[in-house]
């Protein structure tokens, strides 16, 4: 089975959910970020514009509930099913930092 799955990503944090806990005591975040760039494609430019969903887990997840919505990030992570039985994709942030880009 392959094993390359990393997503780094400049973002715009659109929106959170509040910090909660899982059943094991870890915290865990929900988040809305928003991506908006031209990227070379074939030649030319492509304007990109997006929403992806997103989550964090532990001391990642508790240092993103303290940012404001509007917050630059850059963020890295793999994809994973939102949720377990659907088909669309979430970025598990792994880290992040502020981007001043």
């Amino acid at each position: 089975m392959p094993g390359l799955n990393r997503l780094a990503l400049d973002a715009t944090l659109a929106a959170r959910d509040d910090l909660r806990y899982t059943p094991a005591g870890i915290p865990a975040l929900s988040l809305t970020l928003t991506h908006a760039s031209l990227q070379p494609e074939a030649g030319g430019q492509r304007k990109v514009d997006l929403e992806l969903a997103a989550v964090a887990f532990g001391p990642t997840a508790e240092a993103l509930a303290r940012l404001p919505n509007g917050a630059a990030l850059r963020c890295e992570g793999f994809l994973a099913r939102r949720y377990r039985t659907g088909t669309t994709l979430a970025i598990h942030i792994e880290r992040f930092e502020p981007n001043t880009d």
